[in-house]
């Protein structure tokens, strides 16, 4: 059995200073680490209980970002968020909306199109519930 002790997302940005100011700026995510120098230096946030890595670059400007990626994002407060994120010019897909499964949702791009949905888990949700 494989014993998985620590994981990440690995993100190659086509801009690597427009994902580091996404990342770290806009969304305000904090840095666990930097490595290397330069433009293309390595920056891997904290993410919760995981770590996100912008490393490198893509080596092409027209890759397009896999439809495949999603971030999922916890946030205590999804109109607070979508306020503060709107007002610096951070792309919204969706504003927020509570979802059938009872999950606050809205979702926003990061600069290389990837989508990011910031999910607010209200009180009155199962998911809140401890027995």
């Amino acid at each position: 059995m494989v014993q998985v002790l620590s994981s990440r997302v690995l993100l190659r940005p086509r801009d690597p200073q427009a994902s580091r100011d996404f990342y770290g700026n806009a969304l305000g995510l904090a840095v666990y680490r930097e490595f290397g120098t330069g433009q293309e230096r390595g920056t891997v946030y904290f993410l919760g209980g995981g770590f996100l890595e912008l490393s490198g670059k893509s080596n092409r400007a027209d890759d397009p970002p896999t439809g495949n990626i999603r971030l999922w994002m916890q946030v205590d407060d999804c109109e607070a968020a979508h306020r503060e994120l709107a007002g610096q010019g951070v792309e919204v897909l969706r504003p927020p909306l509570r979802e059938p499964w009872g999950l606050i949702e809205m979702w926003i791009a990061d600069p290389d199109g990837h989508r990011i949905v910031l999910t607010e888990v209200p009180a009155d949700h199962p998911l809140r519930y401890r027995p």
